[in-house]
């Protein structure tokens, strides 16, 4: 194990042990007679433990103490003395010390009270960079807004489901704000003081992710030097959001189902049953019901984690959401590059992006904007702005008719080209045109039944379309 220890005694004997000492044990090491200059290096170095001894001649140790605190209360400080009582180890307690031990020193204590130091100071700074991020994504982000009667269903159930212990599983397309979610309902919780823990059951290889989730002891597989707590384990009195349920291979299901069940697990090579409260939040873009139907997923695990269902809508059927998203999104790109003036955005280019079928869902819209933002020059957004692949809803085609065409031909031309704009999308072609989507499917039929006349056929072309039609 690596890592940074300086050592402070005004005896040279007890410096050159205790270099030996943690040296062997893979330490980089610093040491100091004089407190002073101790001080003075860690002003200047980062270091993640301090060893000082509690009696020195110019500087004491519950000085050095209190001065290491000031510049940097993430440092551990372990004191050291000959003359060791209560009172002195709970004054140094108060001051911040992680502990007092007494001399003569002995290998074996000394070197685990510096290694349960360090596991404290990785612990305080995992957890440190956890709340800095759920602190850029609180209540409010820019991906929960909407004013469609969908987003406002599934903004109640998270405020409702927030309140309870239950457990909760969010599903919907990826780029749909699943984890933004998830963040409101811890935030919302009885348990927001604690630390909402993520993990991404799909983006960690199968042979790592039950030790990152449960954690590991010394020597459970090759290279695992050191005892690990897991994700389940930094989430106690908080809440675990575990992302991409539906691709966790079965068997860390399985201990993810006895863990939910009863909030126990054993760290990977370890014997000892750690009990942990936390929530669990899951979310997934992946039909949980089919993959149970292919044995992919537990049916089991499955109904303990869906207690509450929150189904996020695609952007493609939030509408009316995409005018305020994407005047937010452009205000947020405009900071973020330091712009002044925020570019308007024409009203073709927003009829565009309605009309757009959104694969790639809020992120999508959100990557689109940043890019107009930093790419645009005059200070309008225009349907030129936008990607290629807005290609084909980017300008609206105008259709001419010769006088003497009939309305069922005119009609026909119409339902064809507005297909072809929105990529065979047919709710998206129903909604355009203002009519019901079986209108449209009934013209997809007479198509079928016209396949044979010749200009139909020339009139589709390769256009992908023909898969519906023919």
């Amino acid at each position: 194990m690596r890592y940074q220890i300086t050592v402070v005694d005004d005896e040279r004997a007890n410096l050159e042990s205790l270099e030996r000492i943690l040296k062997s044990d893979g330490a980089d090491v610093r040491v100091f007679e004089d407190p002073e200059k101790a001080l003075a290096h860690l002003r200047q170095e980062s270091t993640d433990v301090v060893l000082t001894d509690l009696r020195m001649s110019r500087v004491s140790g519950m000085e050095l103490l209190e001065a290491i605190k000031h510049c940097d209360p993430s440092i551990e400080v372990i004191l050291m003395t000959a003359f060791g009582t209560v009172s002195n180890a709970v004054e140094a307690m108060k001051k911040g010390a992680y502990d007092f031990i007494t001399k003569p020193l002995q290998r074996i204590q000394v070197l685990k009270t510096v290694h349960q130091a360090i596991e404290r100071r990785k612990l305080g700074s995992e957890n440190t960079a956890l709340r800095e991020e759920l602190k850029n994504h609180r209540v409010g982000s820019t991906e929960l807004i909407g004013k469609s009667a969908a987003m406002r269903d599934v903004l109640e159930v998270a405020r409702q489901a927030a309140q309870s212990h239950a457990n909760v599983l969010i599903d919907g397309e990826s780029g749909t704000g699943k984890g933004m979610i998830a963040e409101l309902i811890h935030h919302l919780s009885p348990r927001r003081h604690g630390i909402l823990v993520k993990i991404n059951c799909a983006a960690i290889p199968e042979a790592l992710l039950e030790a990152e989730l449960f954690g590991h002891e010394v020597g459970a597989f090759t290279g695992a030097s050191r005892r690990k707590k897991g994700r389940v384990e930094l989430a106690h009195d908080g809440t675990l959001f575990l992302d991409e349920i539906g691709l966790a291979p079965m068997g860390v299901q399985a201990k993810l189902l006895r863990f939910i069940q009863d909030g126990e697990f054993e760290r990977l090579g370890g014997n000892i049953t750690h009990k942990v409260d936390a929530r669990v939040i899951c979310a997934t873009n992946v039909d949980l019901k089919e993959a149970i139907h292919q044995a992919r997923f537990r049916e089991d695990l499955y109904y303990r984690l869906n207690v509450i269902q929150i189904h996020l809508p695609p952007l493609r059927a939030r509408v009316d959401d995409i005018g305020i998203l994407s005047q937010r999104f452009l205000e947020d790109a405009i900071r973020r590059h330091g712009k002044v003036e925020i570019p308007i955005l024409h009203s073709e280019t927003l009829d565009c992006l309605r009309a757009y079928p959104w694969p790639g869902n809020i992120r999508e819209l959100k990557n689109i904007m940043e890019r107009m933002v930093v790419l645009n020059r005059g200070g309008v957004l225009m349907p030129k702005d936008l990607p290629s692949e807005f290609g084909v809803v980017r300008a609206p085609r105008i259709l001419s008719f010769n006088l003497g065409t009939s309305l069922k031909q005119m009609e026909r031309k119409v339902m064809e080209e507005t297909l072809k704009s929105t990529r065979g999308d047919k709710k998206l072609a129903a909604r355009l045109l203002g009519v019901h989507p079986r209108t449209i499917y009934r013209y997809l039929e007479t198509c079928q039944s016209d396949v044979t006349d010749a200009s139909v056929a020339a009139n589709m072309g390769d256009d992908p379309l023909n898969a519906d039609v023919i």
